[in-house]
């Protein structure tokens, strides 16, 4: 079975036919799927530009924006059938929301032992997290702002709360988002109480207001790293006042390819080996904030696209009817 977006708002499980298994390819069953809300948020809603409709594609995307489209990334399963050395092992597959699938043997990181697999799905927010920090080249003893505390937002404090010396404060206009918060062990502040004092902006909300707040709280001759992605939303710029005085950058950070800061010398998949080693921090369970059976899917994935339902990474259990 699959999940397609079919229009507007909805969605439906499919059956899906499975093709033999060939050879360089290992079959794996899914254990878990994790929905990346923002982004599957926007699919739903058929809300990807035109423009970026190519390179917005997901790995294993099946079908054309904006329906129906079979759309998805954080796939966690185990190795059914495959080589001995991956055989039985549990892996991360930038897969859509399936029950089974055959993919080339490079296509399956494996999780690192100790790493739970249903934690394991949030590898793709970690993996964005590592990129974000490369790009925003946090340091030792830095001060950090994180405006949006969604899977991204959340995933690049904690990684900044491990910098050294770092102090981070993490923002949200939800304050219930301070109890996430304190789980990572970072500071939180409500939008209205961000001063200024901070060395690097993050700006992951997805939203004008926390692009603006980004800009007044940079400091001067400093840069605000954009991790937002606002799909087809016009989003205003505060480009008058001390914008040009203070000589501002932004910067966007996407993870479709490695830093440039990192490029020469680190690869995709060694970015997402470096984000499953770092999912043994249990910290990241913090994250992990509602689960259903795969039947319920179709209903889950509804409730997102309205912004209905409250869940920072809701997971979908393939075992589980």
């Amino acid at each position: 079975m699959a999940f397609w977006a079919t229009g507007p708002g909805v969605g439906e499980l499919r059956a899906q036919p499975l093709a033999a298994r060939r050879e360089g390819e290992v079959a794996v069953r899914t254990l878990w799927t994790g929905i990346s809300r923002g982004t599957e948020s926007l699919v739903l809603r058929g809300a990807v530009p035109e423009s970026e409709r190519q390179r917005m594609r997901a790995p294993f995307q099946d079908g054309e924006f904006p329906f129906p489209v079979k759309y998805g990334y954080l796939n966690v399963g185990v190795v059914a059938d495959g080589p001995r050395e991956l055989a039985g092992r549990v892996v991360f597959t930038l897969f859509p929301h399936q029950s089974a699938f055959a993919v080339p043997e490079a296509a399956v990181t494996p999780v690192p032992e100790g790493v739970p697999p249903r934690r394991a799905v949030l590898a793709g927010a970690v993996e964005t997290a590592v990129n974000v920090l490369w790009d925003a080249d946090a340091a030792v003893g830095d001060r950090v702002l994180v405006i949006g505390a969604g899977m991204i937002g959340c995933s690049v404090a904690r990684l900044a709360h491990g910098i050294p010396a770092s102090r981070v404060t993490l923002v949200d206009v939800d304050a219930s988002k301070a109890a996430v918060a304190e789980r990572l062990g970072v500071a939180f502040a409500a939008p209205d109480a961000v001063g200024d004092g901070f060395d690097v902006v993050i700006e992951a909300s997805g939203t004008p207001a926390g692009l603006a707040l980004a800009l007044r709280a940079a400091p001067d001759d400093g840069e605000v790293v954009v991790a937002s992605w606002y799909g087809d939303r016009p989003v205003p710029l505060e480009l008058g006042g001390d914008f040009h005085s203070r000589r501002l950058t932004i910067r966007a950070s996407q993870v479709g390819a490695v830093s440039p800061r990192r490029r020469a010398h680190r690869s995709t998949g060694e970015r997402l080996a470096l984000a499953l080693e770092l999912l043994h921090d249990d910290a990241f369970d913090a994250l992990l904030s509602g689960s259903s059976p795969w039947t319920e899917l179709p209903e889950v994935m509804v409730r997102i696209a309205a912004g209905t339902e409250p869940a920072m990474c809701h997971t979908i259990d393939w075992a589980r009817a």
